[in-house]
């Protein structure tokens, strides 16, 4: 019996300007991720992983080809739909956090559940649960201006998390940590796949956190040059 992946790629081409001054950041991209995989996208700056992830993500529309989600050509998707669709599929970690310095951090992480239009008492249950499984409930209402590197990265983790999404992006996670902290938060999100079965694609450069991963894309100049499937233990 064959497997519907859960995020498919195929044939994804992205071009910016036009004529002379037109760029190609995506040239051709296909691959298939299914559920509960862990999966690095390896490249260095400028190469296209992160134009990559922000089409997989439905961020961002490629100039052609398609992301399927779990068979389902994302092309029908517009509008509020499409919105839905992202707000409910996707969580997100970035390398820079995006988090509101002087809001609480219960209120950081709960933000997809507002715009979801989630009732207020659900949206707090379920951000308190989201910090508690982040070991930060004693953290709700600090401002996020106040806490560390390592509680900030574990707070976009949680608000990641909030919405219980299939697959999370994180986008060079641990780019702005000391390596310590690094370590505690890629411990978290392998640990985060292996518990809930959740999806992983990891946007990275190190090839050390990308060698944790079940497989490894290496993309160079807007191509897919390499696939690397990690060895049994």
């Amino acid at each position: 019996m064959t497997r519907t992946p859960v995020l498919a790629a195929r044939d994804l081409r992205r071009s910016y300007g036009r004529g002379q001054n037109s760029f190609d950041a995506l040239r051709g991209v296909s691959f298939e991720i299914f559920e509960g995989e862990t999966v690095a996208i390896v490249g260095k700056s400028g190469s296209g992983k992160s134009t990559l992830m922000h089409v997989l993500a439905l961020m961002d529309e490629p100039t052609s080809g398609t992301v399927e989600l779990s068979g389902t050509d994302t092309r029908r998707l517009r509008g509020r739909v499409l919105n839905k669709v992202r707000n409910r599929t996707f969580g997100f970690v970035f390398q820079q956090f995006f988090l509101t310095p002087k809001a609480t951090v219960l209120d950081n992480v709960t933000l997809p559940l507002t715009i979801a239009g989630v009732p207020r008492s659900e949206r707090r249950a379920r951000g308190m649960a989201a910090l508690a499984q982040l070991e930060l409930a004693d953290k709700a209402r600090s401002k996020a201006n106040d806490l560390s590197g390592g509680q900030k990265q574990r707070v976009v983790i949680a608000r990641a998390l909030v919405n219980q999404p299939r697959i999370i992006f994180a986008d060079e996670p641990t780019g702005n940590l000391d390596s310590t902290t690094g370590a505690i938060v890629e411990d978290i999100l392998f640990q985060l796949n292996r518990e809930t079965g959740i999806t992983l694609v990891i946007v990275t450069h190190d090839e050390t956190l990308a060698a944790r991963c079940d497989r490894r894309l290496v993309i160079r100049d807007g191509e897919l040059v390499d696939e690397t499937r990690r060895a049994a233990a």
